[in-house]
């Protein structure tokens, strides 16, 4: 599809593929300091290699530093989504920083155009789609997504201004398709982070798992023992020691299940 597809007087959306956009192509809007542009990087890098649970938030904020948006945000099709919440938010800076974690429904939905045409699309967002939304947010009257996707999940990378009609141009294109590349690794490696720390997990657990499974064997036996007395007769008139000794037994029997039963499942 080219053009507008969502009609902005029944969405408040405005989503423009930019292949299709003369207009756009011809903006030449800023000048750029390469300096800061490879600051920007390193530090991008940087925090890939050294703190990988961060690195979304770095996009973004990197985003609004090097493009001059207002806001921008990263957002992620949710693996059990519902018509109703169906895109998260899993990155927010600028002014929409708060509305970090928002769910979003699948229609109306500027991701979603993004996504089914795979290209990055310039877009716009009136108070008829917040108030579709029941929420106040500021006017998106310039924007930008891209698509990205790491197998099966897919998602989208924006940046936005709240009041200038015309704020980014064909270079913030170029650098905002490096971070949605970027934003696909950042979503692997917490993914691999993810599997490797419940493997972990799951290894801890079982080795615990057979430290208690010998524990429970103690007390299992001696109750095995009081209770093979008892049957027999033996013992004579303690048998009320052998129910206190089997009542001992069987409150530490109680508490190593329960901390088996408590171990993380694998």
């Amino acid at each position: 599809m080219n053009g507008v597809v969502l009609n902005p007087a029944d969405t408040g959306l405005e989503v423009i593929d930019l292949q299709a956009d003369a207009a756009f192509a011809r903006r030449a809007l800023h000048a750029r300091d390469t300096a800061l542009q490879m600051e920007g990087m390193k530090r991008l890098a940087s925090a890939f290699v050294e703190r990988p649970a961060t690195i979304l938030q770095e996009l973004v904020k990197a985003a609004v530093s090097l493009c001059g948006a207002d806001s921008a945000g990263i957002s992620i099709e949710r693996e059990d989504g519902s018509e109703d919440a169906f895109y998260e938010w899993v990155a927010t800076a600028g002014d929409y920083e708060g509305f970090l974690d928002a769910i979003l429904p699948r229609n109306p939905s500027a991701c979603g155009v993004c996504l089914e045409r795979g290209r990055p699309q310039l877009f716009r967002v009136s108070k008829k789609f917040f108030d579709i939304l029941g929420v106040v947010a500021p006017l998106v009257t310039d924007g930008i997504l891209l698509p990205w996707q790491v197998e099966q999940t897919r998602g989208t990378i924006f940046i936005m201004a709240h009041g200038r009609d015309e704020a980014f141009d064909s270079e913030d294109v170029r650098l905002m398709q490096f971070l949605a590349d970027f934003a696909a690794m950042g979503v692997r490696q917490q993914r691999q982070q993810k599997l490797l720390m419940q493997r972990e997990r799951a290894t801890a657990a079982a080795a615990m798992a057979n430290d208690l499974a010998h524990k429970i064997n103690n007390p299992l036996q001696s109750l095995t023992n009081l209770l093979y007395l008892a049957a027999g007769g033996a013992g004579g008139g303690d048998a009320k020691e052998l129910a206190q000794q089997a009542a001992t037994d069987l409150d530490r029997l109680s508490a190593l299940v329960k901390r088996l039963l408590e171990l993380p499942k694998a």
